[in-house]
Formats: C-alpha cells, structure tokens, sequence
C-alpha cells in the first residue's frame, strides 16, 4: 500500500522518545492539557489571544504550566512541523501501553477487544492518521513494532488530532510473536491484502485485530502467516492499492458495521 509523500520542506529534528518531544497545534496541545499527559512548558505566539489560544491558557493556568509568550521567528526555528499554529508544548516521555493494558480497556468498556496492528508504517502521518480512526471506530488499542516503523513522533502525535491521548498505544518488539500471544487469549485476525477474500464476505464480528501493512510492502509474509483471514478490499480504479491510513479505515469500519448489525 502506498503511503502519502512527507513534503520536502517539512523541518524535522531528532526527538529522543525516551527523554520527550514536543506537540504542535491548537487542537493536539489543548487535548494533552485536558488529558492525563505531563505537559512541561507552553510557548505561545505573542499577542495570539483568539478562542483556541485562551483556551489552552486557562487550561495551562488551571495546571500551573509555565507559559513563555514568544515571537514568531522563535516559534519558527522551534517547530518540527509547518503547522505550529502559534503553539508549542514540551512534553514528558511518551508513555506506551502494555498489551495487558490493551486488553483492559476492552474489559472496561465490556466489550470483545478491538485492535488495529500496524506493520511497518514509516510514515507518521499516516501512523497519526491511523490512530485517529482507531480512536474514532471504537477500537480498544493500536499496536505498533519497535523495529522497521515510526514511533510516536511529534508529527504522527498532531496528525492524530488529539486520538493518541484517549486510546492506548503499544509498541512490540516483534509482532508476529505479540499476534500469535494475542491469538492464544482468544482474538483472531484479519489481515489487509489485495489477494484475499472480498471483505464484505467475511464475518469480521468477535474479539478482532486488523493489521494494516505499510507504504509500498504491505503486511510481511511472516506476519500474514499468522493471521486467520485475508481481507481485499474492493477497488475498481487503475490503481492496484490505497494509502495505508485510508485501507486502515475501510477495513476497520466494515468491521464496526458488523458488530452494529450484530447488536441490532
């Protein structure tokens, strides 16, 4: 599946994940603030007083968050990203989720666990793009390798519009070994690829992951292996593949119009 191009004038720096990173936009740093997130130090565009500025002002102040009011150019050679939007958050180290954590958001909701596994997406927009759906479609976590993919960059954190706060993120060592764990506690998977059955005939409904492969290879062979169902989704363009956030969202709302059929 192929993914979108990052735009060559996007300015990138190194952020250690063990040690912290940094949010760009109004909508990404106000979700941190109103979540449990350790947000360290705001940097505010002076003089920006519209209603989404204040509101990440009174949130910082509610949290007594330093705030330091800076200039445009300053903003500028800070940000990682072209849409700072006027604001910057420094943040703790991101802290993933374990897969018992996973599983336990699904008990809390009592509901059968709903994952999306992601192998091999390098770019963190789509990876953002990724969560977000998750989020929004109801699944109960997202799964993640440590090796061969993007981590929780800045980036991929604003391009999930605040998601990445609400919903667990795990990150694996291999996910082959996580799957065939995860198949032992009872979920079963259904892996996206252009040779596989037609989605809409397959029953997609009980405790379920998706896995989604990444720009251009796919699913590895060794991962698909392991899955118990092989899901095409239909396409009649020219084309033989879709952005790997875009099939993620397809895939994964079939799967969200089964169960809503299922519980009708």
């Amino acid at each position: 599946m192929t993914g979108s191009n990052i735009n060559s004038h996007t300015k990138t720096k190194h952020i250690d994940e063990e040690t912290g990173f940094q949010l760009e936009g109004k909508h990404s740093v106000l979700e941190a603030l109103r979540s449990s997130r350790t947000v360290e130090r705001l940097f505010v565009l002076q003089k920006a007083r519209d209603s989404g500025i204040q509101s990440i002002l009174r949130e910082a102040k509610k949290n007594n968050i330093p705030v330091d009011f800076v200039t445009a150019e300053r903003l500028d050679q800070m940000a990682e990203t072209e849409h700072h939007q006027g604001v910057i958050a420094r943040l703790a180290a991101f802290k993933y989720s374990s897969l018992e954590e996973a599983l336990e958001n699904a008990r809390a909701q009592d509901e059968d666990p709903f994952l999306f596994v992601l192998d091999g997406i390098e770019d963190p927009h789509n990876l953002g793009a990724i969560i977000r759906t998750a989020h929004q479609a109801g699944a109960h976590a997202v799964i993640i390798p440590k090796r061969r993919a993007v981590g929780l960059t800045a980036t991929a954190v604003t391009a999930s519009a605040g998601a990445v706060n609400h919903i667990p993120v795990v990150r694996v060592t291999n996910l082959s070994d996580t799957i065939r764990q995860l198949k032992e506690a009872g979920i079963w998977f259904v892996c996206a690829d252009m040779n596989g059955e037609l989605m809409y005939d397959l029953d997609l409904r009980g405790p379920v992951g998706v896995v989604v492969g990444g720009e251009g290879e796919g699913v590895s062979r060794l991962v698909r292996e392991n899955c118990d169902l092989i899901a095409r989704i239909p396409m009649k363009g020219k084309i033989d593949s879709l952005n790997a956030s875009v099939a993620a969202g397809v895939l994964g709302y079939e799967i969200v119009r089964q169960r809503i059929c299922a519980s009708a």
